[in-house]
């Protein structure tokens, strides 16, 4: 149980740091935070449609692996102590 544990603690770190790389990469949609970091030059050098969805469905399943990864860690921890 315990190689699995580490192997579900290595997954959440890279799904973490893959999916925190994929947001920030996403184009700014208005005047926030992202014009502060350099977002108004995203409006000379914008990306085609595809590569948005793609980025899109790319940060969708990554979230989803990402919140399956922590529900199976809880559910290691919850049901560790009574075995």
């Amino acid at each position: 149980m315990e190689i699995l544990k580490i192997i579900l603690l290595v997954l959440l770190g890279l799904t973490s740091l893959l999916l925190t790389l994929l947001i920030l990469l996403h184009k700014g949609r208005g005047g926030g935070m992202s014009d502060m970091f350099g977002g108004g030059m995203s409006t000379s050098m914008g990306s085609s449609g595809v590569a948005e969805k793609n980025l899109n469905r790319f940060t969708v399943i990554l979230g989803l692996s990402w919140g399956l990864v922590i529900v199976a860690l809880g559910l290691i921890q919850r049901f560790a102590g009574e075995s």
